[in-house]
C-alpha cells in the first residue's frame, strides 16, 4: 500500500515554520558558538566545541529532510462538498463498543499527534473511517481483534469530547 504524502495547510505551515527557524536562527546562533569555541584553541577537549559541532550536524540533517519533505508534500484544505462525510482533515467523534466517546482528527503522517488525538491517514482508524458519515458503524481491525465504533459527528473545525 502507498502512503499518502498528504498534509493539513496547519501541518505544512509548522514545518516550514521550523526550517525557517532552524536555517535562519539557530544555525546562526550554534555556527558562531562553534566559530567562538574554536578560537579557544585546542579543540580536541574542547565540550563546547565538540558539542556545537555535533548539534550543527543534527540541524543540517534536520534542514535537508524539512526541504525535501515539503517539496514532496500535497496540502488538502477542507472541501466545502465533503461536509457530513469522513475525509483527510476531518475531526471525528467516535462511540466505543463500553460508551466511550473519543474525537480523532486525521492528518499526515508528518503531523500525527497521539497527544492530541491526531491519527495518521495512513492508521488502521483512519483508513477504516474514510468515506463513512454519521450514524455509520465501522470495524477496525487491531492486532487484539476487531474493535467497533460509531460515528457520532463529523466536523472540519475541532471538536471537543
Amino acid at each position: 500500500m502507498q502512503k499518502a504524502n498528504y498534509i493539513t495547510r496547519e501541518g505544512y505551515l509548522a514545518l516550514d515554520r521550523e526550517l525557517k527557524y532552524l536555517w535562519k536562527e539557530e544555525r546562526p546562533k550554534v555556527t558562531q558558538a562553534v566559530s567562538d569555541a574554536a578560537a579557544l584553541g585546542d579543540r580536541s577537549e574542547n565540550a563546547e566545541y565538540i558539542y556545537g559541532k555535533r548539534r550543527l550536524r543534527e540541524i543540517d540533517r534536520r534542514v535537508r529532510f524539512l526541504a525535501k519533505r515539503l517539496e514532496s508534500l500535497t496540502i488538502i484544505d477542507p472541501d466545502p462538498r465533503q461536509e457530513g462525510k469522513v475525509f483527510f482533515g476531518a475531526w471525528i467523534k467516535l462511540e466505543d463498543e463500553n460508551g466511550n466517546l473519543h474525537v480523532y482528527r486525521i492528518v499526515g503522517a508528518d503531523e500525527f499527534n497521539p497527544k492530541k488525538n491526531w491519527i495518521s491517514i495512513n492508521s488502521p482508524v483512519a483508513r477504516a473511517l474514510i468515506g463513512h458519515k454519521v450514524d455509520d458503524e465501522i470495524t477496525v481491525i487491531t492486532p487484539n481483534g476487531k474493535t467497533f465504533y460509531y460515528i457520532v459527528e463529523i466536523s472540519y473545525t475541532k471538536l471537543e469530547v
